[in-house]
């Protein structure tokens, strides 16, 4: 009776439905009731396009598409900066944005718990794309070796590190899968995806290269660092760093640490000769703050957090892939007392 209520008057105000959050119902019967009111106020052209129209879902996987779809296709991203794709909950427009898609882009490997329910709620029948194919996917920091490749044998969706792209080169073999998944979207531009790929591609080669060089001028055994939560596991494995801990246990950022977990991690801390703890952009410092009170160490918070789950907003060093691992490697690099090289003019840097 309240589902009724409220979608009949937001058809007739032809508003969009903002329920409380104690009033919940399956995804599939809120999107369903939802996009069809949506359907039902949108003016003519509101919610089309002539041309090709992508769906991602994370920050990162936007961007990559953006990058190489170029002019040949219209990207939306549901999340937005700073937000977490554990626990997103997408809007009843951004439901009708997805089932009107050509394409839907994900990260895939396990991170979008959500993305069947949205896909079923939307009634999207397009090109799904799975940007993570092929990747052999890191159960934790310690359990593998990473050998800075990308694997050909698939990857298991079930309990893996879905952080892949914080590796540079994993982040190569994603934009190659995004590339030719796009490339079959019925009236893309194939040729034209292909040449942004190869163009990105290069500029992700030229990224990777100057991260091997800066972080080569520092002892292997002095690579530590301490992040919010275990999001840096491909990337560590990439450049030889050894992890100590994370604040949050994990690398699901909705957990919490607690005191014994504390503790631990401070005690780690005195025992490696750690210098600092890195908060996150996309989640509260506070732990962070409090654990390298304890330690005694510098926190980097604020706009010296690091970009992990999401990417940065409009106008900051992390609005981009590129731009964040940029302004991570040099954080990194300074809590190690190394001033980076110039990065190459090909990444805007």
């Amino acid at each position: 009776m309240v589902l009724t209520i409220i979608i009949n008057n937001a058809y007739a105000r032809c508003m969009p439905i903002d329920l409380p959050r104690r009033t919940r119902w399956s995804a599939l019967a809120l999107g369903a009731a939802a996009v069809t009111v949506l359907a039902g106020c949108a003016t003519p052209g509101a919610s089309e396009s002539d041309g090709v129209q992508v769906v991602a879902t994370t920050t990162q996987v936007a961007d990559f598409a953006r990058e190489v779809a170029g002019e040949a296709a219209e990207v939306t991203g549901l999340l937005e900066p700073g937000q977490s794709a554990h626990s997103f909950d997408p809007s009843a427009a951004q439901l009708l944005a997805l089932g009107s898609a050509d394409a839907l882009v994900v990260n895939g490997a396990g991170l979008e718990s959500w993305i069947d329910d949205a896909v079923e709620a939307s009634g999207f029948d397009g090109v799904l794309v799975d940007a993570s194919t092929g990747i052999r996917l890191e159960a934790t920091e310690d359990d593998h070796d990473h050998d800075h490749e990308a694997e050909d044998d698939g990857h298991d969706d079930g309990g893996g590190n879905p952080h892949v792209w914080t590796d540079p080169v994993l982040a190569e073999r994603m934009v190659a899968n995004i590339a030719d998944g796009l490339a079959d979207v019925p009236g893309i531009d194939a040729d034209a995806v292909g040449t942004n790929a190869d163009d990105y591609t290069a500029r992700l080669q030229a990224l990777d290269a100057w991260i091997d060089e800066n972080v080569a001028t520092v002892p292997v055994e002095e690579r530590l660092l301490v992040t919010n939560h275990d999001a840096f596991t491909y990337f560590l494995h990439a450049y030889d760093i050894t992890f100590v801990g994370s604040v949050i246990p994990g690398f699901d950022d909705n957990a919490e640490p607690s005191a014994a977990e504390i503790d631990a991690l401070v005690e780690r801390i005195a025992e490696t000769g750690v210098q600092a703890v890195f908060s996150e952009a996309s989640i509260s410092p506070k732990a962070a703050e409090t654990i390298a009170d304890e330690a005694g160490v510098v926190v980097y918070s604020g706009e010296d957090a690091l970009y992990g789950d999401s990417l940065g907003q409009p106008g900051t060093e992390g609005e981009t892939y590129l731009g964040s691992q940029l302004h991570n490697v040099r954080l990194i690099l300074e809590s190690w007392g190394v001033t980076p090289s110039p990065s190459p003019s090909v990444l805007g840097g």
